[in-house]
C-alpha cells in the first residue's frame, strides 16, 4: 500500500510474510498464492506491499539463479504484490516447532550473517518495483547479549562496515539504494534504541541505521518521543519501522492477571518480559537489563514465584494483533504504536518511508484466539492493515491507488 505524505514523498505500508514461514522458493511462491493475494483482495486493492522473509535456502536460490529471481518478480506482478523491504532477522527455521534462541543465530560476529544479508540486498534490487529505487532490510541487533565480548563486538562492527561498502557498490552497479536497519530487541546486545546509538555512530554510514519495532520499543518501556528524538539528535537514520504491539499487564500481582498471562506462555517463540522499577517495588528478582529495567528471557520464567517485581506493570514480547487487543485483564501497547507512528509519519517529513505490520504470532496465540483456517488468517491480517491505513490517513497521508 502506498501513501502520499503531505511533503510529496511516498510512504510504503506492507505486512511481513514471516507469519507464513517458508524455507524454499517454492514455499515462498505458495505464500503469495495462498495468503498474500487473498489479503490484497480483502482490502480491495489492486496492489499490496509485502515485506518478504526469505530464509537462507530461498535467498541462496534467488541470488544464484537470475531466472528464479525474474520468476519471483513476475509472480509478484501477476498477483498484484510489490516488495520494497525484506525481513532479514530470522536466518532459517522460523517455522520450527521451537524457535526460541535459535532466531539469533548466526549473529553479526559470524561471517554467514554478512554473506546472507549481502545476498538479500542483491535479491532486493531485483524485486523492487520499476518506479522505486530505495529498498530496506531489517536485521538482528548484533547478537544475543550472552557470549558477546569485545572481540566479537569488533568483528560485528567490521562486518557492518563491509556491508555498507558492498551496498555502495551495489548501488553503483544497479542504480538502486539498499539500506539495512538493526532492530533492537529485548535480551539482545542492542535492546533499546538508546543501545543502538553508540554502535551505529561508530559505524557512521548512512546505509546502516535502525529498524524501530514498536512492540520491542514498548516491551522495554521506551517512550517513543524520547527515543526518536535521541535517534534524530545522533543522526541515526530510521531505515524502516515495524508496526507491532506487545502484551501489557497493568497489575501482574493479581492472580487473575497471572492466569491470563499464562495462556500466552507457549513453546515456540521467546516472549521476553520486562517491568520498570518503581519506588514501591522492593522485591528483588529478575535479571537487570538496561536503563533500570528488570526482566526475564521468557514469559513462563517471569510467572515463577518471586522472579520479577510485580508492583509495576509488565510487558511481554508477544506480537498481538493490532486490531484485537487481548481480553481484560490484559491489553496491548497499541497506544505506543500510535505515538511512535505520529512521530514517524505525521511530521513535516516522514522519518522513514518503509512501514511494515509484523504480527508473526497468529498461530502462537492462545488456542481460542488462533485463526482456524487460511481465510480467517487473511481476514485478521487485512484488519491489521486496515487499522494501520486508517492511522496513516488520520495523520494526513493520502492513500494512493
Amino acid at each position: 500500500m502506498r501513501f502520499r505524505h503531505p511533503d510529496g514523498s511516498t510512504v510504503h505500508l506492507a505486512y511481513c510474510t514471516n507469519v507464513h514461514p517458508a524455507e524454499t522458493l517454492d514455499g515462498v511462491l505458495a505464500q503469495l498464492r495462498d495468503h498474500c493475494e487473498p489479503v490484497r483482495r480483502r482490502l480491495g486493492r489492486d496492489r499490496l506491499g509485502i515485506g518478504l522473509w526469505l530464509a537462507r535456502d530461498a535467498a541462496r536460490t534467488l541470488d544464484s539463479d537470475p531466472s528464479a529471481l525474474r520468476g519471483l518478480r513476475g509472480e509478484l506482478d501477476r498477483r498484484g504484490l510489490e516488495v520494497v523491504t525484506l525481513n532479514g532477522f530470522p536466518y532459517e527455521g522460523f517455522g520450527a516447532e521451537e524457535v526460541k534462541y535459535r532466531v539469533y543465530r548466526p549473529d553479526w560476529a559470524d561471517p554467514e550473517r554478512l554473506d546472507h544479508t549481502t545476498a538479500l540486498a542483491r535479491v532486493l534490487t531485483g524485486l523492487l518495483p520499476d518506479d522505486v529505487t530505495e529498498g530496506s532490510i531489517s536485521t538482528l541487533p548484533l547478537a544475543w547479549r550472552t557470549a558477546y565480548d569485545d572481540a566479537r563486538a569488533e568483528t560485528a562492527r567490521t562486518a557492518l562496515r563491509t556491508l555498507a561498502e558492498r551496498l555502495d557498490s551495489l548501488e553503483d552497479l544497479t542504480g538502486r539504494s539498499i539500506r539495512v536497519g538493526l532492530e533492537p530487541e529485548p535480551g539482545c546486545t542492542v535492546e533499546t534504541t538508546q543501545d543502538a546509538i553508540a554502535p551505529l555512530t561508530a559505524i557512521a554510514h548512512e546505509r546502516i541505521g535502525i529498524c524501530v519495532d514498536t512492540c520491542h520499543l514498548a516491551t522495554s518501556f521506551e517512550d517513543p518521543h524520547t527515543a526518536l528524538d535521541a535517534l534524530a539528535e545522533a543522526r541515526v537514520p530510521v531505515v524502516k519501522s515495524q508496526l507491532s504491539a506487545a502484551l501489557h499487564a497493568e497489575n501482574p500481582h493479581l492472580p487473575e492477571v497471572r492466569d491470563a498471562l499464562a495462556a500466552f506462555d507457549e513453546p515456540r517463540f521467546l516472549h521476553q518480559t520486562r517491568t520498570a522499577p518503581t519506588l514501591n517495588s522492593v522485591r528483588a528478582g529478575g535479571t537487570p537489563i538496561a536503563a533500570g529495567l528488570r526482566g526475564t528471557d521468557d514469559l513462563g520464567e517471569a510467572l515463577g514465584a518471586d522472579v520479577l517485581p510485580d508492583a509495576a506493570p509488565w510487558r511481554a514480547h508477544f506480537h498481538v494483533p493490532l486490531h484485537a487487543a487481548p481480553a481484560a485483564p490484559l491489553t496491548s501497547t497499541l497506544p505506543v504504536l500510535k505515538a511512535a507512528l505520529t512521530r514517524l509519519a505525521g511530521g513535516p517529513h516522514p522519518l522513514t518511508r518503509h512501514l511494515e505490520v509484523e504480527t508473526y504470532t497468529w498461530q502462537a496465540l492462545p488456542p481460542e484466539l488462533r485463526p482456524r483456517d487460511r481465510a480467517r488468517l487473511a481476514d485478521g491480517i487485512a484488519a491489521e492493515l486496515a487499522l494501520a491505513r486508517d492511522l496513516l490517513t488520520d495523520l494526513g497521508l493520502k492513500e494512493l491507488p
